[in-house]
């Protein structure tokens, strides 16, 4: 148990702790936002489906993988329903827009993350010498890069960049709960880490669809906007790679 508290508590930190430089950085160019958001959609498709999806199915069928993608885009517009929410006019922005959009890009991190914490505390339960610590350095490695472009984001949502870092710091809270739920119910959830990949898969890519594409591409910054996405694309593929 203690084993496992330090991992998932070091590898939650790690969100913190990505998120560390938005506290010195300024509020961005429109530009710059556009650039941001596109880059943030990169990152989210890519974990969505480069990630994501391939450990569903990796664990178990294509059943489960819809049901799950399903779920998660059915949760997110619920959410985007009754959430207080403006429609996305570029040439009137407002702050009702920006919070919606910063909500449901939290919620859907909060949600990728339930999955990774339930992942580092089955793993632990497992294994807890060997597949545990890997798996949590893993996730915590991944989080650095992760914890910095939600603080991002954020900032350029026209949030504080206090309340952007905790925000961004609360997102890796998630994960550690759900390991340590992991943990104490590894039998039990097992089944439900396949259900919870996909359904957070589902749930980003309704955010980057709906929300963060249309909002990159509204303003003439079309194409350094294209380009920041698949720069993001990559850099997610690259990660994954190296350390999952």
């Amino acid at each position: 148990m203690d084993n496992l508290f330090l991992g998932a508590a070091a590898s939650s930190a790690a969100t913190a702790l990505g998120a560390v430089p938005i506290l010195f950085l300024r509020r961005m160019s429109h530009r710059g936002k556009d650039v941001l958001l596109a880059f943030t959609a990169g990152i989210m498709v890519a974990a969505s489906t480069y990630g994501l999806i391939p450990s569903a199915l990796k664990l178990s069928n294509l059943a489960v993988l819809v049901i799950g993608i399903i779920l998660g885009t059915a949760v997110l517009t619920l959410l985007e329903t009754y959430l207080p929410h403006a429609d996305l006019e570029h040439a009137k922005e407002n702050d009702a827009q920006d919070r919606s959009r910063a909500m449901l890009f939290l919620v859907a991190m909060a949600i990728h993350n339930l999955p990774e914490g339930l992942s580092v505390g089955v793993s632990y339960a497992s294994d807890p010498d060997r597949l545990g610590p890997l798996v949590s350095l893993a996730m915590g490695l991944q989080n650095v890069p992760e914890g910095f472009l939600i603080g991002l984001f954020l900032l350029s949502s026209r949030m504080s960049r206090g309340k952007a870092f905790l925000y961004a710091s609360m997102t890796g809270g998630v994960e550690l709960i759900s390991a340590l739920c992991g943990l104490q119910f590894a039998a039990e959830f097992s089944f439900l880490v396949p259900y919870g990949l996909a359904f957070a898969a589902g749930a980003m890519l309704f955010v980057v669809y709906k929300e963060l594409i249309p909002e990159s591409h509204g303003d003439g910054n079309e194409l350094s906007a294209t380009i920041s996405f698949i720069a993001g694309l990559l850099a997610m593929i690259g990660l994954t790679y190296s350390f999952g």
